[in-house]
């Protein structure tokens, strides 16, 4: 007798996984694994036919055994650190930065696209060579490589957040071709996204959306936060 096939003989494999994953076993057979994906959003999804390469495999435990069912609340809290300093050296919103991270890979270190781009901030490999990027899975690698790429943006288009977001995304021939964001709905997405993660009000159509400042270092900064305020000299 043959096996059902099809989407039902798929969802009924998947089903006596996850029983098997909630109950501890173990899985054996490479030809019934599930495989793993945490979406951009945060939300997990398994499978035993995966279509999109950033799978991972589940390495013969159970979910419970390897940790992974049990999601952190925060998966950005253990990155904290480095986008904060890698904020203050290239004088990058450490908002925007967490934004870009969150959308473009949702904080896994690991992640690969269709296209190639790899990593916490999804770079591709000529663009990780050109910021001297050698392993673009290495986490604070990755993370200065691409904030130094967005701050490159940010100055080529004048400080123009959506613009240098819609570069990041799409390249720069789209956005010079069409002197703002493209009118492709995964780019103009995109863009939305991380500009209402990051709290920055300005419209994807090109309004500068962050604040672009000098601090009493001379240092250029890009923040989604207004300036802080500057002591007053009270002595008249």
């Amino acid at each position: 007798m043959r096996a059902p096939r099809g989407p039902r003989a798929a969802a009924q494999t998947l089903l006596a996984i996850v029983i098997a994953l909630a109950a501890g076993a173990p899985l054996v057979s490479a030809s019934d694994s599930a495989l793993r994906l945490v979406d951009g959003n945060g939300v997990l999804h398994l499978t035993n036919v995966p279509a999109d390469p950033r799978y991972r495999s589940l390495a013969g435990a159970s979910g419970t055994v390897a940790g992974w069912l049990r999601l952190p609340p925060k998966t950005w809290a253990q990155y904290a650190g480095d986008i904060q300093e890698i904020s203050r050296q290239h004088g990058v919103s450490a908002g925007l930065i967490e934004s870009v991270i969150r959308t473009e890979s949702g904080f896994d270190p690991t992640a690969v696209s269709p296209k190639g781009a790899g990593g916490l901030m999804q770079l591709m490999p000529q663009t990780a060579g050109a910021l001297g990027v050698l392993n673009r899975f290495n986490a604070r690698e990755n993370i200065n490589g691409g904030v130094r790429h967005l701050r490159y943006l940010l100055d080529r288009y004048q400080g123009n957040v959506a613009m240098a977001l819609a570069a990041y995304n799409a390249g720069e021939a789209a956005v010079d071709a069409h002197r703002g964001v493209p009118p492709v709905p995964e780019t103009q997405q995109y863009v939305q996204r991380v500009l209402r993660l990051s709290g920055s009000t300005g419209a994807a159509g090109g309004t500068q959306a962050l604040y672009r400042y000098t601090d009493p270092d001379n240092t250029l900064t890009y923040s989604n936060f207004p300036p802080p305020a500057r002591p007053t000299d009270s002595r008249r």
